[in-house]
């Protein structure tokens, strides 16, 4: 089995109680993706070390255990989610055309975009299959409810490449789609196998949206501020690939022209360096991360909804984590 990574690449709070079942995932990550193929195998062990932070299998299982026991059902969810999650990290080193993934080459620079595309096809087929194993058809459709909506996400996202009048409302429908449904996805159904009240599983799934939304815009800060040997994937691909991220939307919106010509002139540039200066100088980057700490403020009050104990405790400590990561 691929070994999981390390406690300091995980998000900090996790309870002890979370290493074996984060490690029943592993188990179910190397069952599912088991071929008679030896090529399709390396393909899959190597993919299998884009588990980093494991945020949406925490989440399964910390909403889980805030209402109940945890069990095999809750695993195949955690792996299911998780799998849907790196399909997509691969499919987006292909858009990006980037190099490096949790320290490692990515598949699409190892094998090419062809293989990448298909592998990503792979992991998804994958992950469905593995679902259908828990035995209830309800998990499968909310899961291809999900994966639809990460898809449209994607779509509209790259219909606004360099579009340079992206406004914030736009960009945080598109983050909402692509990223923070599957997150909040892995809280709503950890706390529904759980047996939570209606109001409390609707309550998680708020929360993992919000963390979801702030999560991205800490990557967004962290593609211009952050520094590869940490993060551990290639940076700066955002601006090569005309993404307008939270940052540049703030400045962009500012009302001081000359501010904007230059922030304007720095993206069509790609000049990474000067950006982030005028970012930096501006407030944008400080505005941008106080729009990611406010969104965790209102995921944590919806743990009102969670009954008092270590695993409450432990979502609000991943929620304040979100923001305060350089990884």
């Amino acid at each position: 089995m691929v070994p999981m990574q390390p406690a300091s690449e995980r998000l900090p709070a996790v309870p002890a109680s979370m290493a074996g079942l984060l490690d029943e995932v592993g188990r179910a990550f190397e069952r599912q993706l088991s071929s008679d193929m030896p090529s399709v195998n390396t393909l899959c062990r190597h993919v299998e070390r884009y588990r980093g932070k494991m945020l949406r299998p925490m989440m399964v299982f910390m909403c889980g255990q805030a209402f109940g026991d945890v069990g095999r059902s809750h695993v195949i969810v955690a792996a299911t989610c998780e799998m849907i999650h790196m399909a997509t990290l691969v499919h987006d080193d292909v858009l990006d055309e980037a190099e490096v993934r949790r320290r490692g080459h990515t598949v699409n620079h190892l094998r090419g975009n062809e293989v990448a595309v298909m592998l990503g096809d792979y992991l998804i087929s994958n992950a469905f299959h593995l679902c259908s194993q828990a035995g209830d058809p309800a998990l499968n459709l909310r899961l291809g409810e999900v994966t639809n909506t990460l898809c449209e996400g994607e779509l509209v996202q790259l219909s606004h490449r360099d579009d340079l009048s992206l406004d914030e409302p736009t960009y945080f429908e598109i983050v909402r789609r692509k990223t923070a449904v599957l997150i909040g996805a892995c809280c709503e159904l950890g706390a529904m196998l759980s047996g939570a009240p209606r109001p409390a599983v609707d309550a998680l799934r708020r929360f993992g949206e919000g963390l979801g939304v702030a999560f991205q815009i800490q990557d967004d800060l962290l593609d211009l501020e952050g520094r590869e040997e940490v993060v551990g994937k290639s940076l700066g691909r955002d601006l090569e690939k005309g993404k307008l991220t939270l940052p540049l939307i703030i400045h962009l919106a500012r009302p001081d022209g000359q501010a904007r010509e230059r922030a304007i002139a720095a993206i069509r540039a790609r000049d990474g360096a000067a950006l982030i200066a005028e970012l930096s100088r501006e407030g944008s980057l400080a505005a941008a991360r106080r729009r990611a700490e406010d969104l965790v403020a209102r995921a944590r009050a919806e743990l009102s909804h969670v009954p008092v104990g270590p695993e409450r405790d432990a979502l609000d400590a991943a929620a304040l984590a979100v923001v305060h990561r350089d990884f």
